[in-house]
């Protein structure tokens, strides 16, 4: 039987080892959770490249004993020329590039995000930031182990990427792509690293590092400049909540989908499922996908631009006409168009109560492909997450795209506090959902619950279907049952990608703390 690790020192959970070692350390230090996530993002950053980097964004959640739990949004803006008429120029009419200098559109928010949250924590306590970064120097510098997900996704989508300025002499070896077990170095990332730890994260925006940057992004045909790396900054934010039989669960505001993840939880909340990994288990959670996002593709986008307050939506008459929409027979017809998208979650807990959801992503593999030679950093593709027709979600100068990005957190009605998250785009809230409920509701033990077989509604990574896409691990009596139901089923292999890679933390009111990660990654869940 599946267990989740156990103890009260200090707990941490990522889809890297490196990376849950990195914040392991930190925390036995006497370091914070939050300190702790920013040693982890870094290293991520560097081990875990093809899912993440400091050219990406990140999200975070935060809560601190007797205090409300704070949301860090470091979402980068579009630049001051990106416009839909600057792009129709260069031919894109109908839809953003994906790839490419062009598809380089939105200021890189990650880093800025680190520097918001280290400043919550108090001056005379914190560590310094040279060894908040010292692991991430170090791989860098001295060579990751390629792992086998790395250089599956680099072959996967090299016809993409080979011919971007930069990708090829980071991230190949010799003109090939690494095999798992490869030494890959970064030294240009390593010394761009040791130099915010000499200078401070605010370089990445405003110093030496950010003329180079938009030196290069120029160069290559990006509208990135340097007065947008400049007018950057990552905002503290409340985050949305949503009462449920539970708790209290919270996640981040737009542009992300996490108001997405409180739906579907909240309206699966009203359906009165009583038992899990059956039928009405299944059946209820994607139904309840479905009704939130239809809400969710209609009307969100960057929260200056919204019709309405994405916390409007989850008011219990919304969520109440949303749970009577579902038939607990029958499937609802489903034409919906989701996005692809690669991220990486990571929770923390420390031994002074605070616990940390965090979010990381360049969005598609390797974001947009577009290397700097001289630093080491590439740079997101969010930016195709915009779209050129109106609506709220259409591309302007300092707009800040649609993110699948969305880290949870929840305080339980038990005193419980659980952080957890996933990689997976389009599948973010689904995975949390199924953990959630597996978990909280239903009893499952933190690392069985990540470790369930999951299902995927909608597109997975380079295919067209938007298909019910179930692990081949389920029930089949099960799998025919929803097929009666008029769900489109399609089986995928035994602990997908496609399913996410999810982790989670909790913090119990005596002071234990549970680590859970997935095996579909390369994570590890530790706790001391």
């Amino acid at each position: 039987m599946l267990h989740s690790a156990t103890g009260f020192d200090g707990a941490f959970s990522a889809p890297h080892r490196a990376a849950a070692l990195a914040g392991r350390d930190i925390l036995q230090a006497g370091g914070t959770a939050i300190e702790a996530m920013v040693a982890a993002a870094a290293t991520i950053a560097v081990t875990y490249p093809h899912m993440n980097g400091i050219g990406g964004d990140g999200f975070w959640l935060i809560h601190r004993p007797g205090r409300q739990v704070t949301g860090i949004s470091a979402c980068g803006q579009a630049a001051r020329l990106a416009t839909p008429e600057w792009y129709g120029e260069r031919g894109f009419v109908d839809a953003m590039p994906t790839r490419g200098p062009v598809a380089a559109l939105t200021v890189p928010g990650t880093v800025g995000g680190w520097e918001k949250a280290l400043s919550l924590v108090e001056d005379e306590k914190r560590l310094p930031l040279e060894t908040l970064l010292s692991s991430a120097i170090g791989y860098a510098e001295n060579g990751i182990a390629v792992t086998g997900n790395q250089s599956d996704c680099t072959a996967a989508k090299l016809d993409g990427l080979r011919d971007v300025p930069g990708f090829a002499e980071t991230f190949l070896i010799d003109g090939a792509v690494p095999e798992a077990g490869a030494r890959l170095c970064q030294k240009p990332l390593a010394a761009t690293l040791r130099a915010l730890a000499a200078l401070g994260l605010s370089s990445y925006y405003c110093g030496d590092l950010a003329r180079t940057h938009a030196a290069f992004l120029e160069e290559s045909g990006s509208p990135l400049r340097l007065e947008d790396f400049a007018a950057y900054e990552a905002r503290i934010v409340d985050p949305l909540r949503v009462e449920t039989s539970h708790g209290r669960l919270m996640n981040m505001i737009p542009p992300t989908q996490g108001v997405a993840s409180l739906m579907i939880l909240a309206v699966f909340d009203r359906l009165g499922v009583t038992k899990g990994e059956g039928f009405e288990h299944l059946h209820g959670l994607i139904e309840a996908t479905k009704q939130a996002f239809i809400v969710r593709n209609a009307g969100l986008g960057d929260p200056d631009f919204m019709a309405e307050p994405a916390q409007d939506w989850l008011a219990d008459d919304r969520l109440d006409a949303l749970a009577a929409r579902i038939d607990m027979k029958n499937a609802f017809p489903w034409p919906h168009e989701p996005a692809d998208g690669d991220t990486i979650w990571m929770g923390a807990a420390d031994r002074y109560g605070n616990v940390v959801s965090f979010i990381q992503s360049v969005y598609w593999e390797f974001g947009s492909g577009l290397t700097c030679p001289e630093t080491g950093v590439f740079f997101q593709n969010r930016g195709a997450g915009f779209s050129l027709a109106p609506g709220p979600n259409r591309l302007a100068p300092g707009k800040r795209p649609f993110h699948t990005l969305n880290p949870a957190l929840a305080h339980l009605r038990d005193g419980r506090v659980i952080a957890y998250g996933t990689m997976g785009g389009e599948g973010q809230p689904q995975t949390q959902a199924a953990v959630f409920s597996r978990h909280v509701l239903f009893g499952e033990d933190l690392q069985a619950a990540v470790t369930a077989p999951r299902w995927l509604l909608g597109r997975t990574w380079g295919e067209e279907t938007t298909t019910l896409k179930l692990e081949d691990r389920f029930d089949p009596a099960l799998v025919a049952r929803l097929k009666e139901a008029g769900h489109d089923v399609e089986m995928l292999p035994a602990f997908s990608d496609a399913a996410g890679h999810a982790g989670a933390i909790v913090l119990h009111q005596n002071g234990l703390m549970e680590a859970a990660s997935d095996p579909r990654a390369d994570g590890l869940a530790l706790v001391d």
